[in-house]
């Protein structure tokens, strides 16, 4: 391998940061102009795939109002594949998939959702089934072929083609040129854990790519198998079993490097999957919504229950995420505190960043294991911006209009849906409801701030407090 001078990669990272940044103003491809939401199998059912379980939780998503709150991606994951033709061409296992690639693709699109399989830049792919490396233009052809609209790309056995920047993104951007080869939009999703700086150059090739290793259904318990703590953001062992506060904490100076076209994927949402309280559901969703990251339902939405649901349901949280300007978020100030329980340390942090049409969304994220009062003054809202002469904003609780338990538990068990209070993002998209002032996403009036009167919340242990500021 060749050895770089400091210089010389220090030059690579400039350049490809260069194009990062160009591409983020204007998608490479046409899609992701915002963050991609759906659903994925692999953190509910791993290797356990059919033509059954997808088409189902197809019917499930379309059931539920989710598709039309926007989560339109069924994506299936690894252990599809029964290994390659005598022409060399992946194919389908027959077991599961009976009725081939394309008789799914067309289910889907049948339910106006769009179908997303997997492979890996490697020789195998994580569950040992046959990968893409060196076979990127035939299987892209196959891809096109079976009408897929999306790839999600792995890095597992790459062969050892990793280490510096330049390796990764000439194998990542194989498989990036033979999709557009093929002349089928399809949403290229980088899975290769961050190594190797991918945000300063995903999106040069790609419309998302993954910053940290995977995510597990914990709030902040440390664990050895995610080895690099959240501040390491030059991390070599990615690892898995990452907590959300572990993976928030990685993304927190990415933001620079995402927009219109190009995401910083923090994986897929455990809402749902595991035992987090309905505080950390909430925190976690909230947080990855105003990162811009998508909006992946990880849960098997067949057994979703009510208050799951209720927060993945929540349009004005998903507004945020949906904005069209995809200014992700940042990291105002973070702060360590007591822990009067005798749990450890705890965090609490403030985070801040504007919107498309003057509003700025504000999030008091609460790390600790006890209830904290916290507050946020207007120059640290707005530090980097001169809105805070304004005299006064108005904040709405975007978590204050949340689906009642009871009319969630209605849904989940096949009640009808009353797309008068329920907000149908299919008919009106998100940016022309916030156009027409539409409550449903607007959460409620909860205070007016200034540099006066600063914002305010009592939060939660592992909780956040949600706000879109308006100018009064």
């Amino acid at each position: 391998m060749a050895k770089y001078s400091t210089f010389s990669l220090a030059c690579v990272l400039l350049y490809l940061n260069d194009v990062a940044t160009a591409a983020s103003i204007n998608s490479y491809n046409g899609l992701g102009l915002t963050p991609q939401m759906g659903w994925d199998n692999w953190n509910a059912f791993a290797c356990e795939v059919n033509e059954e379980l997808l088409l189902g939780t197809s019917e499930k998503i379309v059931q539920l109002g989710l598709r039309d709150l926007g989560y339109k991606y069924v994506i299936l994951d690894d252990c599809w594949s029964s290994g390659r033709a005598a022409n060399g061409s992946l194919v389908a296992d027959s077991k599961k998939f009976p009725n081939g690639m394309k008789h799914v693709a067309d289910e889907l699109h049948g339910k106006d959702l769009l179908f997303g399989m997997y492979s890996s830049a490697g020789e195998y792919t994580c569950g040992g089934y046959p990968g893409s490396l060196d076979h990127e233009d035939a299987d892209a052809t196959s891809f096109a072929s079976w009408d897929v609209d999306y790839l999600k790309y792995d890095n597992c056995f790459n062969r050892g083609q990793f280490g510096t920047p330049e390796t990764s993104f000439k194998r990542y951007k194989a498989m990036s040129d033979a999709l557009n080869k093929t002349g089928r939009p399809i949403f290229y999703s980088l899975c290769n854990w961050g190594q190797d700086l991918t945000s300063y150059w995903g999106s040069a090739i790609s419309n998302s790519w993954r910053i940290s290793g995977d995510i597990t259904a914990s709030f902040d318990r440390p664990d050895s198998r995610c080895p690099c703590d959240e501040d390491d953001y030059d991390c070599k062992l990615p690892g898995f079993h990452c907590s959300i506060m572990n993976i928030l904490g990685k993304a927190a100076p990415m933001g620079q490097n995402a927009g219109p076209g190009g995401w910083n994927d923090l994986d897929c949402l455990e809402v749902g999957v595991g035992s987090l309280t309905d505080d950390e559901e909430v925190a976690h969703f909230s947080m990855w919504s105003i990162v811009k990251s998508p909006l992946v339902i990880g849960a098997d939405v067949n057994k979703l229950d009510s208050t799951s649901y209720s927060v993945y349901a929540n349009p004005a949280v998903i507004a945020i995420n949906q904005d069209p300007a995809g200014v992700p978020a940042t990291r105002i100030w973070r702060k360590q505190v007591p822990q009067v329980d005798g749990n450890g340390k705890g965090e609490i942090q403030l985070w801040s960043g504007p919107l498309d049409n003057g509003d700025q969304v504000v999030a008091l994220l609460n790390g600790a294991s006890i209830p904290m009062t916290m507050t946020a003054k207007v120059d640290d809202i707005f530090i980097d911006s001169d809105e805070v002469s304004v005299s006064s904003w108005i904040a709405y609780d975007l978590w204050a209009n949340r689906l009642a338990n009871s009319t969630a538990s209605s849904i989940v068990q096949g009640g009808s849906l009353d797309y008068s209070k329920y907000y149908n993002a299919t008919e009106l998209p998100y940016a022309s409801g916030l156009a027409k002032n539409d409550s449903r996403l607007l959460g409620q009036p909860v205070a007016n701030v200034s540099i006066k009167s600063p914002l305010s919340a009592y939060v939660p242990a592992h909780g956040v407090a949600l706000y879109r500021l308006k100018k009064a």
